[in-house]
């Protein structure tokens, strides 16, 4: 049985920041459950451009407004608590952040905890 809590992961390496995010990777490949778990802070008034090219990612919003736009069709969805958007087909991205926003988000295969978004909002794939 795995237990954690948020506040073991604060400050330590699984705390990852960034100009317009905060990553808490509460559950990371090292768990050995093929999907890592992360609670994900989103900075309002911030805008991300992301395609996840080698891994599948399921977003909930549980706190905080926003919207993700398919880059390839140019849907917007409007993201709000109980929202969840899924890139089950790689799709490029682009996430805006209206206020704070909070999500749950899981990642195919998991993350190791180490990865940096490249400039073109990916992460390598995994080794």
């Amino acid at each position: 049985m795995i237990v954690k809590h948020l506040s073991e992961i604060l400050g330590t390496d699984a705390h990852v920041v960034g100009e317009t995010f905060e990553s808490r990777r509460i559950l990371l490949a090292s768990d050995g459950l093929g999907y890592s778990l992360h609670d994900t802070f989103i900075k309002a008034g911030t805008e991300q451009h992301l395609h996840y090219k080698n891994h599948a990612e399921s977003n909930y919003c549980f706190e905080g407004e926003g919207e993700v736009e398919n880059v390839a069709t140019g849907e917007v969805f409007v993201l709000k608590p109980g929202s969840i958007y899924v890139l089950n087909h790689h799709e490029a991205h682009i996430l805006r952040a209206r206020t704070d926003m909070r999500l749950v988000c899981v990642f195919t295969p998991a993350l190791t905890g180490q990865e940096v978004h490249d400039k073109d909002g990916s992460y390598a794939a995994p080794e």
